[in-house]
């Protein structure tokens, strides 16, 4: 009877990392071994307050739950210990928090990554995570059109002060 709840259970469990997936952005594989249980618990809560899925799974399991997704090419790094954080919005989130831990936590290390469809190694997830949020880029992309607008409507008012002078000269 023990043997049967427990396949239930991972059955269970293959099926919400599957229903996870199928919802995601982004996946990144990390190797956690050697964080502290303190740095684990800082790193979880930053995930999860940016709304990043961030667990633990065997290998087997995660080869089973990526295959038929975008998220397949991660099937050649699950060895060792691996664990997975999920982006849902941002495809950036999660590399790029994970990014900024491992300055600090140098165990931790980027084993790869799917962002938007493109399997990443390492180096490659190293690459994407300091690439700016979309929100960042946007900001500084209007930011970009607001010097020259503002420019812009400063010497149209000039050009109408002007006018307005002539008219009543």
């Amino acid at each position: 009877m023990k043997h049967l709840s427990s396949e239930i259970s991972k059955q269970g469990t293959f099926a919400k990392v599957k229903e996870k997936l199928e919802k995601a952005s982004s996946a990144v594989l990390v190797d956690a071994r050697g964080l502290s249980v303190e740095q684990d618990t800082v790193l979880r809560k930053s995930l999860r307050e940016a709304g990043v899925d961030y667990k633990v799974y065997k290998n087997t399991m995660m080869r089973f739950a990526v295959e038929g997704t975008v998220f397949e090419s991660l099937k050649d790094y699950f060895e060792g210990p691996s664990a997975l954080a999920l982006s849902y919005d941002d495809p950036t989130t999660a590399a790029s928090i994970i990014n900024k831990f491992k300055k600090d936590a140098k165990a931790l290390e980027f084993k790869a990554g799917v962002i938007e469809g493109t399997c990443y190694d390492a180096k490659g997830m190293e690459a994407v995570a300091g690439i700016p949020s979309r929100e960042v880029l946007l900001s500084k992309l209007l930011g970009s059109f607001k010097s020259p607008i503002a420019s812009f409507a400063r010497v149209i008012k000039a050009v109408a002060d002007e006018q307005g002078e002539a008219a009543q000269g």
